[in-house]
């Protein structure tokens, strides 16, 4: 390779003297225009602060750290306000830095980068340079990533956040937004075994972390303070008071289903989770043999809807469940009132037979066989029932004493046996019963002798009224309230409580700012105790 001609050399040699003057002309120019002086610029210079212009960005930076600073720091940062830097000045900017808070590292890192002043490393340079550029890709060893928002925004960056290393989790856990948090929770990287609201100081943010992957665990207070509406109608479904109204959704459906309303069971099905689904099923496919599992007939707040449901072809055995127990009670109560003796008998022969029913159903029961005896005129044998049941049944007593009058009359003289409001199909003493008696005689109006046997129980029931004796009847049930279905909520088709819906906003811009931010908190490792020296592009434009 040849040498260029002398003359060649000597002109491009005279090019760049001219060009060299130029630059110095300028900057004795931006010099005068700012104030700084040469010396001064020299000064700056040594400390990795290039340019006029620069000057001015290092004292607008330095006056922000000085009100953090403190002791030899402070002096340091001072003397260099007063254009007097020197090689104090950043171990002084860095002891600052260790004790600030993130965002002021990162904006303080930041202003340093867009100064071009000559304190980071080149490693810490490049990766602000990216980080400044939004290029999010670039990830720092581990070593280098303290807070593990360089992974992080990586993750975020590519959306793979699925594949964030769960490892990093408690290094992000204590920092990062809430909505990149609920995102990472979305992807399924967070989890409940991570417990994530340990790592939070925020109470609202524990509470509302514990209802999005833990939400039985959510106190009724924290429930109210996130304003929950969805757990507090469940809480107060499920204790069996009034829930919130909110028409329609399950708690509704569930509440009619509790109250024995069966045309929701279609409309139920579609809100439940599927084992519940198929939970109902089983009760709906029980009803055609009678028959349910244990953990169906548990649940007392079922029977409302089973009794709607299942209408017995034979009779019931009581010894099956607690709830065959009240349903054959119950079924031989109505084929009394529709005065259907043989199958009444039939029910209550069983009854009786079951002799561990509870010790009330056990007396209606009994007190049931006494009047089919008495309409059979055994008053034998019907009294013979009844004293055993007369110490615990103020009732009994009464239709023991009527049995006794009646015994003490002939037979061919005796009233009629029936009890006249169950001639009606109503229970003894019933208010309404001339409501139902007009509404049978409509629907009777052409039998004979279903009209006679209504008219003789409206006669009978007119009687005692006027004459206040109802002494004459066969008084049944003894208490009314032992056929009563149980009025509870059906604890077993509740859905378990479903989380909460975030409530940020996925893929947050400033959820991803702050992580970016905190990136490039984490390059503070790269601010450097003195400055580095300037590459020969940076001399040459400085000179």
């Amino acid at each position: 390779m040849t040498n260029p001609p002398a003359g060649a050399r000597a002109e491009a040699v005279a090019r760049e003297r001219e060009r060299l003057r130029a630059l110095r002309e300028r900057r004795e120019a931006q010099s005068a225009g700012s104030g700084i002086d040469g010396f001064t610029v020299r000064r700056w210079r040594k400390v990795g602060v290039l340019g006029v212009q620069a000057v001015p960005r290092a004292h607008a930076l330095l006056r922000r750290l000085a009100d953090l600073a403190h002791d030899a720091a402070h002096d340091a940062l001072t003397d260099a306000l007063r254009d007097e830097p020197d090689d104090r000045l950043l171990p002084a900017v860095r002891a600052v830095l260790e004790r600030a808070d993130p965002a002021a590292v990162a904006a303080t890192l930041t202003e340093v980068h867009a100064g071009g002043f000559l304190w980071l490393s080149e490693v810490g340079e490049q990766r602000l340079t990216a980080l400044s550029a939004g290029d999010d890709t670039l990830t720092a060893p581990g070593s280098e990533d303290p807070s593990g928002a360089s992974v992080l925004l990586a993750a975020l960056a590519t959306e793979s956040t699925a594949a964030f290393p769960p490892r990093m989790l408690p290094r992000v856990l204590p920092w990062i937004p809430l909505s990149i948090l609920d995102d990472l929770i979305d992807a399924g990287v967070v989890g409940p075994e991570h417990q994530p609201w340990q790592y939070r100081a925020e109470e609202t943010e524990d509470a509302y972390l514990k209802a999005r992957l833990v939400p039985d665990q959510v106190t009724a207070e924290q429930a109210t303070a996130l304003e929950w509406s969805a757990r507090e109608r469940r809480n107060a479904f499920l204790a069996g008071g009034e829930p919130l109204p909110l028409a329609g959704d399950v708690y509704d459906l569930l509440e009619r289903v509790a109250d024995g309303d069966a045309s929701v069971v279609k409309e139920l099905e579609r809100e439940l989770p599927r084992d519940l689904v198929l939970r109902l099923r089983r009760l709906l496919d029980g009803v055609a043999v009678g028959n349910w599992d244990r953990d169906i007939w548990e649940d007392r707040g079922l029977w409302r809807l089973i009794f709607a449901l299942w209408e017995p072809k034979a009779t019931v055995n009581p010894s099956r469940s607690p709830l065959h127990a009240l349903m054959a009670l119950r079924q031989a109560y109505d084929l009394l009132c529709m005065n259907d003796l043989s199958r009444a008998s039939a029910q209550i022969d069983k009854l009786v037979s079951y002799e561990a029913a509870a010790p009330a159903c056990r007396a209606e029961a009994l007190n049931f066989q006494a009047y089919t005896l008495l309409l059979q005129e055994e008053l034998d044998a019907a009294a013979l029932v009844l004293e055993g049941i007369r110490d615990t049944h103020e009732r009994a007593e009464s239709n023991l004493r009527m049995l006794r009058r009646r015994q003490a009359v002939q037979r061919n003289d005796r009233p009629a046996a029936s009890n006249p409001y169950l001639d009606l199909g109503l229970p003894h003493g019933a208010p309404s019963w001339t409501t139902r008696y007009r509404d049978l005689r409509r629907e009777h109006v052409r039998d004979v002798d279903m009209s006679a046997q209504l008219n003789s129980a409206m006669k009978r029931i007119r009687d005692a009224e006027r004459d206040e004796d109802w002494s004459g009847f066969f008084v049944l049930p003894l208490d009314l309230d032992v056929f009563e279905l149980p009025d509870e909520v059906p604890v077993t088709l509740v859905p378990p409580l479903a989380s909460l819906t975030r409530r940020t906003t996925s893929h947050s811009p400033e959820g991803l700012g702050l992580v970016r931010q905190r990136a490039v908190a984490d390059l503070l490792p790269h601010l450097l105790n003195a400055p580095r020296r300037p590459d020969r592009n940076a001399r040459t434009h400085t000179q």
